[in-house]
């Protein structure tokens, strides 16, 4: 197996317990934004910690974090914080197995914030099945704004709020997977290991500093809010802590477009989860457009 494929593998089992914990704390009563920045309270501190103990023992040289780094890590984080936002906001709307699908987006909207961004092109049959999975997509926004078996023109499907949340994840996260392969590769040339570990301490703290700040400003009952879900927020921090680490590397190694379309088996993971911990079911039309989904996947496992 391509060490690539392997980190993002890991990386999805990671993500989906994250994802698990921060519908608990979504649903245990912190915002939206509160469930986000528990994810960097929990995981930032201890990754300062573990980076610099590391680079004790081994004796390894930071790389140096360059204007280009920050430029592109900057870009990515706080991406991925509207992201994270809009997919706990999701939750409270669709369950868990769906919500994860339409956040799937990212898959078609990456190739092209790639391209444009990076420069990096996915081949004619890569993007065959990423369209095959925005298919996918269309049939489940079809389930989740039907009201009453009423039918309904494009236009609407697209633009109600759980598919506004969805589809607008999506742009963020593929932004976020650009911007961190853009700031891995302005680290050089120095070990995998050593710049996925620099990368993610850095925006990590930048990501809780940011947040902090906007709480400090907007809303400081939240911190309370969030410093007292501690046994939960612990959890959710070392989940995110293990599958950031493995998105970086897994970013440094191949274009973000294929990396997030090999993600998607996290569909599979997102509806065992949901049956296990939610007593969630899928209606014949969301498992049509799982199955779809799944088939782009498979396409793109033969063309990568």
């Amino acid at each position: 197996m391509e060490p690539w494929i392997a980190a993002t593998l890991a990386a999805v089992c990671f993500q989906t317990a994250r994802f698990s914990i921060q519908k608990r704390l979504k649903t245990a009563g912190l915002s939206a934004a509160g469930a986000t920045w528990a994810r960097f309270v929990y995981s930032a501190p201890p990754l300062v910690v573990a980076l610099f103990g590391v680079q004790r023992v081994s004796g390894a040289q930071l790389p140096f974090p360059n204007t280009e780094f920050w430029a592109y890590g900057l870009m990515g984080g706080v991406a991925q914080i509207l992201a994270t936002i809009c997919v706990v906001a999701l939750f409270s709307r669709r369950n868990f197995a769906v919500g994860i699908t339409l956040k799937k987006s990212e898959v078609l909207m990456t190739a092209l914030v790639g391209w444009l961004v990076l420069g990096e092109a996915v081949s004619l049959a890569g993007f065959g099945a990423l369209l095959l999975g925005a298919v996918a997509l269309l049939v489940l926004s079809r389930e989740t704004v039907a009201q009453g078996g009423a039918r309904q023109s494009l236009a609407r499907r697209l633009l109600t709020p759980s598919a506004v949340l969805g589809l607008t994840s999506g742009l963020f996260f593929a932004l976020a997977g650009v911007g961190y392969r853009g700031a891995m590769l302005a680290l050089g040339d120095d070990p995998l290991w050593l710049r996925s570990a620099l990368a993610l301490t850095l925006i990590s703290l930048s990501q809780m500093l940011l947040m902090l700040g906007w709480f400090l400003w907007r809303d400081r009952a939240e911190i309370a809010r969030v410093l007292a879900a501690r046994r939960p927020g612990v959890a959710m921090g070392l989940t995110s802590l293990g599958g950031s680490f493995f998105w970086f590397t897994a970013f440094a190694l191949q274009n973000a477009a294929y990396v997030y379309a090999v993600g998607q088996v996290e569909l599979l993971l997102s509806i065992l989860g949901g049956a296990v911990f939610f007593g969630e079911r899928l209606s014949r039309r969301e498992v049509s457009g799982v199955v779809l989904l799944g088939g782009s996947v498979l396409v793109l496992a033969f063309v990568v």
